[in-house]
């Protein structure tokens, strides 16, 4: 018999494990049955976290839909960002865009990547933290891990940046070092090679929210190192070209 799903007991299950640090196997869970279900779950669990940072991560499904999460605890690496660590705790760095005018969802002709790139008003070096609540994160059920925030437990936002870089970040020198390790070092590779690709998809989503991609809002665009494990906690510094970040990641 198929367990009826509960968004709100997704959501307060999922806000239990990651508040004390712990996973559980996907089996465990009753799986949202469509991708409604999972972003209903993901809204409650953003709400228990008391989210209220107009920052964003957009990716796609294996089955190339488009979904976005928030962005927490969200942090600007000029301040001094400390970041929660946490047993599994992986580390993307990424480039962010923020709009400086509404992509509102369209029912005609598609955005092109001009008129995506014409909204954003600035760019930036960003960092990503990764820990989810899952133990095989989005490898058997994406729902599930839509539901947990895509996996997201923090980002740090870094330095601004030429609004050039969304063109040209995927060839650029990275090189990132972890507790004095370095942990990265060769070109910046984004999974599609183009940084802008799954914000454009998302831009084209029908079936997006109205209130999403508005002026203000920031967009993290996916890694441009893979995710790397942090196995103990340390200082990060990131030199993207020559942009430089520079935050720790802590125990809790």
């Amino acid at each position: 018999m198929t367990e009826t799903f509960d968004p709100r007991a997704l959501a307060a299950g999922l806000h239990s494990l990651r508040q004390s640090g712990r996973q559980e196997a996907t089996s465990t869970f009753a799986l949202p049955a469509d991708l409604d279900q999972a972003m209903e779950a993901q809204d409650l669990h953003a709400a228990a976290d008391g989210i209220s940072s107009n920052a964003w991560k957009v990716t796609v499904s294996p089955q190339g839909q488009a979904v976005t999460a928030p962005l927490h605890p969200y942090a600007e690496g000029v301040s001094g960002a400390d970041i929660p660590w946490y047993p599994g705790l992986k580390f993307e760095t990424e480039i962010a865009v923020r709009l400086g005018s509404d992509l509102p969802v369209r029912t005609g002709a598609s955005y092109s990547r001009a008129e995506v790139v014409e909204a954003i008003s600035a760019v930036y070096v960003g960092a990503e933290l990764l820990v989810s609540a899952i133990r095989e994160s989005g490898s058997v059920s994406f729902l599930l891990f839509v539901a947990d925030r895509l996996g997201n437990s923090g980002y740090v936002l870094g330095p601004e940046v030429e609004k050039s870089v969304v063109d040209t970040a995927a060839a650029t020198p990275l090189k990132v070092t972890h507790a004095g390790r370095t942990i990265y070092n060769g070109p910046a590779q984004h999974p599609k090679g183009d940084v802008l690709t799954w914000l454009v998809d998302y831009a084209n989503d029908g079936l997006r929210p109205q209130t999403s991609l508005k002026t203000g809002a920031l967009i993290t665009t996916g890694t441009l190192s893979g995710a790397i494990e942090l196995t103990e906690p340390g200082e990060i510094d990131i030199e993207l070209g020559k942009a430089h970040l520079s935050f720790s990641v802590s125990k809790g």
